[in-house]
């Protein structure tokens, strides 16, 4: 049971992959750390030490600050009120139509207006759409607490947390002085450098962040379909570019791009700019348009329609159990009208009941098509043709 006590700190929406890190990595720090979540499901495998997704390191991190009870976990919103700084992971969806929803955070926030309590420091910590901290402001001014908010935002990757949190610098924005030095203070017990913006400036530069590595995955999804068309191999055409040219290193090679992330806040980007944005959608347009284009190749080459393709890699990236926005999905939906059986396998995810074994999808597959890079591919020598944009196989990536 947890007991009645004051916390340092409360991560709101802290049972996933942004929110759970951070509250671990506090706790390791030193900081009692409460975690609230409405999902009573990750709350409880918080809870029993149990990471609700996978995260290297987490589990042992996990139990180490469960074990000297730096960490809890709970559905009840007073423990926002039990608090002395509150932080917020709840970012800014899109929906359907790719229209990212302003509203979503700040009311999140007016949702615990009730729990808020005279002082305390509130931290934005997701993506937010530029103007949010603002609007958030607005809401907490109106409950006259004399509560700081400062937007700081996360930078960490996937699979990568554990590192990073303590590794890069973090961006730290506030209206006010106090705001600016509270927060700095805190992730001071994470990381020795601070970079002090404004809000606007802050949340822009999340957005830049993503968009920017959206845009050079597209370049280099781009580059692959032209070499592609005319037979050539985009991966020795890139390593030869690279080898030793210190100016072309940061050269990524093709595959799916995709995730949480990029896809949306490029999006966001653009409707920030009155959807005067070219070059990202022109990105959207390109890596969206990558698993049509392999099963157009497909259909050029093989007998799809009555074939047996086999998916390798259901997740939106390498060693990863997260499916989220997984252009994997959408492969396999294009492939259900393209194809005559479709075979799904992923040694990772727990999440998604039509997957079968590895072994299943090797013995019966015509075709086979690497969707996500996962180290557990590379000692593979299939008999079927495979397709393997990533260079998995080490084969080549021609279509």
């Amino acid at each position: 049971m947890m007991h009645e006590k004051d916390f340092d700190i409360c991560v709101v929406g802290g049972c996933g992959h942004v929110g759970l890190p951070l509250a671990i990595a506090f706790a390791r720090a030193g900081i009692d750390v409460v975690v609230f979540d409405v999902n009573p499901v990750a709350v409880e495998s918080v809870n029993s030490g149990t990471m609700p997704f996978k995260e290297p390191q987490g589990p042992e991190l996990l139990n180490e600050v469960r074990a000297n009870g730096s960490l809890h976990a709970s559905t009840d919103p007073s423990v926002v009120a039990r608090s002395n700084a509150v932080v917020v992971v709840v970012g800014t969806p899109v929906d359907e139509h790719l229209n990212p929803d302003p509203h979503a955070v700040p009311l999140a926030v007016e949702q615990l207006a009730e729990h808020f309590r005279e002082g305390q420091l509130l931290v934005l910590r997701s993506t937010v759409y530029p103007g949010v901290t603002r609007l958030v402001e607005e809401v907490v001014d109106r409950l006259g607490l004399g509560i700081d908010v400062a937007f700081c935002p996360e930078r960490i990757a996937e699979g990568k947390a554990f590192t990073e949190l303590y590794s890069l610098p973090q961006i730290v924005s506030g209206r006010t002085d106090s705001a600016v030095k509270r927060a700095s203070e805190l992730f001071s017990r994470l990381t020795s450098e601070i970079v002090v913006v404004s809000p606007e400036e802050a949340e822009l530069a999340k957005l830049f962040t993503n968009t920017w590595r959206y845009i050079k995955f597209a370049a280099a999804n781009q580059l692959y379909m032209i070499a592609n068309e005319h037979g050539l191999d985009f991966e020795r055409i890139r390593h030869a570019i690279t080898y030793e040219y210190p100016r072309a290193a940061d050269m990524p090679g093709a595959g799916f791009a995709a995730g949480p992330c990029l896809f949306k806040d490029t999006m966001q980007l653009a409707a920030f700019n009155n959807n005067n944005f070219t070059l990202g959608h022109a990105s959207m347009m390109v890596n969206e348009g990558l698993p049509l284009y392999l099963v157009d190749r497909m259909e050029r080459r093989f007998d799809l329609k009555n074939s047996t393709v086999g998916i390798l890699g259901m997740a939106f990236k390498a060693e990863s159990d997260d499916i989220r926005s997984s252009l994997s999905y959408k492969l396999r939906r294009i492939l259900r009208f393209k194809a005559g059986t479709v075979l799904c396998t992923d040694p990772y995810v727990t999440v998604d009941a039509d997957l079968v074994p590895l072994d299943e999808v090797l013995e019966r597959a015509d075709i086979l098509v690497v969707a996500a890079p996962h180290p557990e591919y590379r000692d593979l020598d299939p008999v079927q043709e495979t397709i393997d944009v990533w260079n998995v196989l080490g084969r080549g990536v021609t279509v």
